[in-house]
């Protein structure tokens, strides 16, 4: 490696603590902090001058409205959105042992993705009833991945960005069926029966999706990339070399998260709402006319 090569991997200095290394900047005005300058914003970290003249313009404003209501009963800093995800996984569960036919209901078969759509993200919460380490290991993922999103994203987007890696998750499963289809059946002896079409279920695919995303946004989040990669590398392994484990849902999800991770990271600045706006809805899209393109293709193999 070349001296110059060293000396741009090297990190930059805090601007108020020179002698503290960082690779996070402001998000507002582009000038490097290390974490103790470093405010969390709804998509990266402020500085205290950018925070402080932000709250100075918020206070200038009066909301009001429903809206502004519903913010205030919100307490600051808990991830209401990963909780609510939480709870609605555990009484899926619950209502799965209750309630006759609710996992035939909402789990992903490919076949009838045409006729009922809606499996594409009932799956994602629903479990596996027989076997109770499916969802306390989903939820323990989430748990841990959960929050850290939310508070670096903001709740809306950590909800978009669940639901579309859920989708997406869905689709990685859907592309699997596909091929068999286009092959008449022969891939599914392709990699000793690795691309076996199979129904799915479970929120691992929105989970990979979380963890896509922290590793499009790793620095600006100021997480370890090795320490990442490790995760990511170990969990796609355990999908691959488990049967019984819907790999193509975990690849899906990994996917569609580390493009909607690039998108936020690509528009994180607060003049760039609409064109963060427009990333995400054309993430969302292309999901969406992939499947389309899938049912359009052989409509007989998908009702």
């Amino acid at each position: 490696m070349s001296e110059a090569d060293a000396e741009v991997e090297q990190p930059e200095t805090c601007y108020r603590h020179p002698n503290r290394p960082t690779w996070i900047r402001c998000q507002r005005c582009n000038r490097p902090i290390c974490p103790d300058c470093q405010t969390p914003a709804p998509v990266g970290v402020l500085c205290p001058e950018c925070m402080r003249d932000g709250r100075a313009a918020v206070a200038g404003m009066r909301p009001g409205g429903a809206a502004a209501a519903v913010r205030r009963m919100l307490p600051q800093g808990v991830p209401i959105v990963t909780y609510v995800i939480m709870g609605i996984c555990v009484l899926v569960f619950l209502g799965q042992w209750v309630v006759a036919g609710v996992t035939d209901a909402g789990v992903l078969n490919p076949q009838l993705v045409a006729s009922q759509p809606w499996r594409m993200l009932t799956s994602a919460f629903l479990h596996s009833p027989g076997n109770i380490l499916h969802i306390l290991f989903n939820l323990y993922a989430l748990f841990i991945f959960g929050p850290l999103l939310e508070q670096f994203l903001g709740r809306v987007r950590f909800l978009a960005l669940y639901l579309i890696t859920a989708f997406g998750g869905s689709l990685g499963v859907v592309l699997v069926y596909q091929l068999a289809v286009v092959t008449d059946g022969a891939s599914t002896g392709w990699l000793g029966g690795l691309l076996q079409p199979s129904a799915a279920l479970g929120a691992s695919g929105a989970i990979f999706g979380l963890l896509g995303a922290v590793l499009a946004m790793r620095r600006a989040m100021g997480v370890q990339p090795v320490q990442l990669i490790v995760v990511v590398v170990a969990n796609l392994a355990f999908s691959f070399f488990v049967p019984g484990i819907a790999w193509e849902a975990h690849v899906g999800g990994l996917i569609a998260g580390f493009a909607l991770g690039f998108a936020f990271l690509r528009t994180r600045r607060s003049d760039q709402r609409i064109p963060q706006v427009l990333a995400v809805a054309g993430v969302a899209v292309i999901l969406v006319l992939v499947t389309i393109a899938c049912v359009a293709s052989s409509p007989a193999a998908y009702h």
